[in-house]
This record gives C-alpha cells, sequence and structure tokens, in this order.
C-alpha cells in the first residue's frame, strides 16, 4: 500500500473510533507537531516557554482532529494534507494563546517568574481518553440541529460532498462550509478550541 493510502486508511479508521489508528496517527504526527510549536515560542519571546508547552498545544490539536475527523469534517487523499492541516492547526492554536496571554492583564512579560513549564503526558491513549472521546463525540453530534446532524451521519457512512449535497440540497461547497461553521459553533461551545 501506498503512503497515500496508507494515510487514507488511517483517517478512515480515525473517523470509525479504531483506538489503534488514532495511537498510530499521534505516533506519526505528534513530534512534528511539537517541534513546529518549539520553533514559533523560539520565535516569538522566550518567556513564552515557561507559560506553554509543546504537548498542550498538541493534545489539544489532536482533541479537536479527532472530533472533527470523526464528525466527517476531513477529506484528506495524502499525508501532506494531514500534516498541512494538523500544522496549521497548531499554528491557529498557538496564535490564539498568544494573543491571549499578551493581553494587558495576563501578559507574561510583565511577570518574571512565568507559570513553569507543564508536565508532559503519555501519547498512547487508554481507554477512558477513548471513551472521553466517544463522549466528546456523542456530544459534539447532539449538540447539531438535524440537518447538520444528517450531515455528519452521511459523512460517517463515507459520503461525498456532491452526494450529500444531491440528496439535501444545495451545492457541495455550500454544505461543507454549512458543516464546517456548525463544528466551529460546537467546538467553541464545548471549549475544543482552547489550550
Amino acid at each position: 500500500m501506498t503512503d497515500d493510502g496508507q494515510t487514507i486508511d488511517l483517517v478512515t479508521r480515525v473517523r470509525a473510533g479504531d483506538a489503534a489508528a488514532a495511537a498510530e496517527l499521534v505516533r506519526r504526527y505528534e513530534p512534528i507537531i511539537r517541534s513546529r510549536v518549539r520553533v514559533w515560542l523560539r520565535m516569538q519571546d522566550a518567556r513564552l516557554r515557561r507559560v506553554f508547552d509543546s504537548m498542550d498545544i498538541c493534545q489539544s490539536v489532536l482533541a479537536s482532529f479527532f472530533v472533527r475527523a470523526a464528525a466527517g469534517q476531513y477529506d484528506l487523499d495524502k499525508p501532506e494534507q494531514l500534516l498541512a492541516l494538523l500544522v496549521q492547526m497548531a499554528r491557529h492554536k498557538l496564535g490564539h494563546q498568544v494573543s491571549r496571554q499578551t493581553a494587558q492583564r495576563r501578559d507574561v512579560r510583565r511577570t518574571e517568574s512565568g507559570l513553569g513549564e507543564l508536565q508532559v503526558t503519555a501519547t498512547d491513549p487508554s481507554p477512558s481518553a477513548c471513551y472521553a472521546e466517544r463522549e466528546l463525540l456523542r456530544e459534539v453530534l447532539d449538540r447539531l440541529p438535524d440537518d447538520e446532524r444528517r450531515i455528519a451521519d452521511r459523512r460517517a457512512e463515507g459520503c461525498d460532498w456532491a452526494a450529500i449535497a444531491a440528496e439535501l440540497g444545495g451545492t457541495p461547497d455550500g454544505r461543507r462550509m454549512q458543516f464546517a461553521r456548525a463544528l466551529d459553533r460546537v467546538a467553541d461551545q464545548l471549549g475544543l478550541d482552547s489550550v
């Protein structure tokens, strides 16, 4: 199987809730995400490294990815697409946290001691973590209105955006954007995009 085929298979298995596939995705992509986050932190302000740990950002990225992938948001065909998506998510999450941190009332530059490095946790998903991810996905899906839930159901069945648009009306891009906005809204309600 080619690397492209392996990536498609991996994302498909993650969508289906396969814990081994999730662990494999973490094994492959966590070091890259953490490395990029550490570089970005060095490029910002060295004091930010006392406040943020690359593991925290990485775990937030992967949690958001798993929920959104299981809900069917992403169409990824190549490893480069998956890597680019994860790196973009990490950059966005870090940028958001740095903006929050450097706001006047929390500015890390105003306190000399900082918060210190946070502890690194294990990367293998435990049974309780897998259960928590399933519960989180269920909560995300429960918060979707009926029309957006139908889109999620069709995506979980493997339907592409053209088939969903043909069935439910509208355009493929319109349905994809509707679903992306719905997941953004629910992620915001649940605090998934915060670290």
